[in-house]
């Protein structure tokens, strides 16, 4: 068995797999102040509500565990956390091998979270590539034909443009991040929907519209994040949405690293 977990700044997602098998995958808030002690409870009961993990040993039965945090001040809580359980965490980081060149000013300003997306992308598809991961931050990263990283964009994630909103006008209200019936709205909630919905859909085609151009070659879209298939549906441009993209690629870097 693998754990392999995605360490975010909104949400925390925790991978079990057995050999190339995703078995269970869980979806935790990420808590900057959680300590050791609390991590290796939430993870107990996790492991203790698994059917996949029923009749585990879980110190012999567990070959490692791979992280990638964009959190860096919970990055050893979780590691420490992981290690309770006898478990060996590598960390995706500098000395971490990922087959993949980094074309980037500077290598160690890439995200762990981007580099991992990447990695799966590519090994999947074999082609160059836009991966858009819309988490806290949206993030679009483009990987060469030849299986280069390239470098990318960052922009505001729709949780945080639609906070920011509510926070910063008075008279706007807190609504539900969906579709609403038209792009036209007809009260405030529904033209603030349009507004977060079918304008961050225009943000990412825009985007990615003018990736391909700067390219000059094709270039295939993937999403992946826990919006992605909100906006996927309206988007003119996003060809494929893959929910467990970067569980997958822990999982080739640990297997990469063995």
């Amino acid at each position: 068995m693998l754990l392999a977990i995605d360490l975010g700044n909104t949400h925390s997602v925790i991978g079990l797999y057995n050999q190339q098998t995703l078995v269970d995958c869980w979806r935790i808030s990420t808590r900057r102040e959680a300590t050791s002690d609390e991590l290796t409870i939430q993870l107990q009961s996790l492991f203790a509500l698994s059917p996949a993990c029923a009749g585990l040993d879980l110190k012999h039965d567990f070959e490692g565990a791979i992280l990638s945090s964009v959190v860096p001040t919970l990055t050893k809580s979780f590691v420490q956390a992981v290690g309770r359980f006898g478990i060996t965490c590598k960390t995706v980081g500098p000395g971490l091998k990922t087959g993949m060149q980094i074309l980037y000013d500077n290598p160690r300003e890439v995200g762990a979270d981007r580099i991992v997306n990447a990695v799966a992308a590519y090994h999947q598809y074999q082609c160059a590539l836009c991966v858009v991961d819309m988490g806290t931050a949206t993030t679009f990263d483009v990987i060469s034909q030849d299986g280069k990283y390239l470098g990318g964009a960052i922009a505001p994630g729709i949780g945080i443009s639609a906070d920011a909103l509510w926070q910063r006008a008075a008279r706007l209200p807190r609504v539900e991040i969906s579709a609403p019936p038209a792009v036209i709205g007809k009260n405030t909630a529904n033209s603030m929907q349009s507004g977060l919905i079918y304008g961050y859909t225009a943000l990412v085609d825009g985007l990615v519209e003018r990736m391909r151009e700067e390219m000059n070659e094709p270039l295939k879209a993937i999403a992946t994040g826990g919006l992605a298939q909100i906006i996927a549906e309206h988007s003119h441009v996003i060809e494929a949405v893959d929910k467990n993209l970067t569980l997958e690629g822990l999982r080739l870097l640990y297997e990469l690293n063995r």
